[in-house]
């Protein structure tokens, strides 16, 4: 079951493949709109907000990772690529452009489906009850707990899906390793290499966002042999 009137945005070149995934994310719940390529979905975009993007990698013309890349540079929409199997550099590009996951060509439906609906579950509820914040500070960033808010000074600093997922596994028990496949785990990723190679792409971002130094962590820290661990000060 999709998320209540999430609005999704389907960016795909070939034709029947952006009919055939509207029809579907339609029948499951979702509103759809469709993009032909990235600058058709500029255009979309400069005029419309999303809940999630679905955008194919390989376009004509710019590709999904250089529009991921661009969408980032304003927007902290969530952004599931859709990448052929055998293209492993292209989803690592993806994410160290801002992709919160990705998708290998050709998938099962079903599988996209719970894609989306596990990345929109890691979004922040906006809409929660107002709470006494349990707050962790970590040099001069602030983290609000209950929220999933991380604050500069007065300035919101924007996190990813995925980065605030993240941010709530270690901040849930923060001084204590968590393995990386702990963290694939509790992403709801699959198992495997490739998704512990993904995770440490989306802590390298987490840490640009973190640390003064993120080449030499203070706070979101290696523990060799363990995982990573959250230290707040």
């Amino acid at each position: 079951m999709s998320e209540p009137d999430a609005h999704l945005l389907i960016v795909d070149d070939d034709e029947r493949i952006r009919g055939l995934l509207q029809k579907f994310l339609i029948r499951n719940g979702f509103l759809v709109s469709a993009a032909r390529d990235a600058a058709h979905a500029r255009r979309i975009l400069a005029g419309l907000d999303f809940d999630m993007i679905v955008l194919d990698v390989m376009m004509p013309g710019e590709d999904g990772v250089s529009l991921t890349r661009a969408i980032r540079d304003t927007s902290q929409t969530p952004i599931l690529l859709l990448t052929a199997k055998s293209e492993t550099e292209d989803r690592i590009a993806g994410l160290e452009a801002g992709a919160d996951d990705y998708l290998a060509k050709p998938f099962e439906p079903k599988e996209l489906l719970l894609r989306i609906n596990a990345i929109l579950r890691r979004m922040p509820d906006t809409h929660a009850e107002e709470t006494a914040p349990k707050l962790l500070t970590l040099g001069p960033i602030r983290y609000d707990i209950e929220r999933g808010e991380m604050w500069r000074g007065e300035d919101l600093v924007r996190l990813t899906a995925t980065e605030s997922q993240l941010m709530r596994i270690f901040s849930a028990s923060p001084g204590e390793a968590i393995s990386r496949a702990q963290l694939v785990e509790e992403l709801g990723r699959d198992r495997g290499q490739s998704q512990e190679r993904a995770v440490d792409v989306q802590i390298t971002r987490l840490r640009r966002k973190l640390e003064a130094d993120p080449k030499q962590p203070r706070y979101l820290q290696t523990v060799r042999g363990a995982g990573y661990m959250l230290a707040p000060d």
